[in-house]
């Protein structure tokens, strides 16, 4: 998302210098929002890359273990809640490592899964930022914004304002 955000600094800033010497006043042009994660997240081409990932067989074993896993841990967990108090040290010590090595596991499952889903994230926005870009600027020039702010700066705003959809709409269209 590092990359998205850095993006989206750059892009705003070069639309906003442009649309302020258009302008030439504030006063003329009007005042937007938009989430550019959310926008280029939101397209079709993006959700059709993330089914793609989730089906493939790599990705899918991770999840499966990663679930699977989980539920040994529940399992564990219980049977040492019901069972604990009449087991000898050496059980007690044995569901233990048991659990640790769950834990291990996991932590690397989870760490496979969230790197993969980074590599994702990232060739998804460099095939769609030149498009996002100029969607972006058609957007901004079509409603004659002046001043575009990141979603995430805005603490609160009319809905009306935000013009996230109409970029991932924007960019919808241009990705077919």
């Amino acid at each position: 998302m590092r990359v998205v955000k850095k993006l989206f600094i750059v892009t705003v800033a070069l639309f906003s210098v442009s649309a302020f010497s258009a302008e030439g006043n504030a006063a003329e042009g009007n005042i937007a929002i938009v989430d550019f994660g959310r926008a280029i997240f939101g397209t079709d081409v993006a959700k059709a890359r993330l089914k793609q990932k989730q089906g493939e067989s790599d990705y899918a074993g991770l999840e499966a273990k990663y679930e699977s896993t989980v539920a040994d841990m529940k399992s564990l967990k219980q049977e040492v809640d019901s069972k604990s108090m009449t087991w000898s040290q050496e059980q007690a010590e044995e569901a233990q490592k048991k659990m640790e090595y769950y834990r291990a596991d996991l932590e690397l499952i989870t760490r496979k899964i969230k790197a993969d889903q980074k590599d994702l994230q990232n060739s998804i926005v460099q095939e769609l930022r030149p498009k996002a870009a100029e969607a972006l600027q058609e957007v901004v020039d079509e409603e004659g914004i002046v001043l575009l702010i990141n979603a995430e700066a805005v603490v609160t705003a009319a809905p009306s304002l935000d013009i996230t959809d109409k970029l991932t709409d924007r960019l919808n269209k241009k990705t077919k």
